[in-house]
């Protein structure tokens, strides 16, 4: 074979697995951010403080005097 087409296939060989190593590299890393995206979820999953919902419309919170109230008042009708 002519020593110029043997250069010209071996550097365009030598591209290809250099093109190939990135794109493989490249996937590792892929994989291994998601892996460790999964792993940080789980650590906030376990840390996860429910926001307090508030007991009214407005927005606001039950005092100590609501609770002391009884939660609901007698109808008219199961009085008599």
């Amino acid at each position: 074979m002519h020593p110029e087409f043997l250069r010209e296939l071996t550097s365009q060989r030598g591209r290809e697995m250099r093109a190939r190593a990135e794109q493989q590299m490249l996937a590792r890393s892929v994989i291994r951010a998601r892996r460790d995206r999964r792993h940080v979820r789980v650590v906030q999953a376990e840390t996860f403080v429910i926001p307090a919902v508030p007991d009214y419309v407005d927005g606001s919170f039950r005092t100590d005097a609501a609770a002391e109230q009884p939660a609901r008042v007698p109808s008219q009708r199961h009085a008599a």
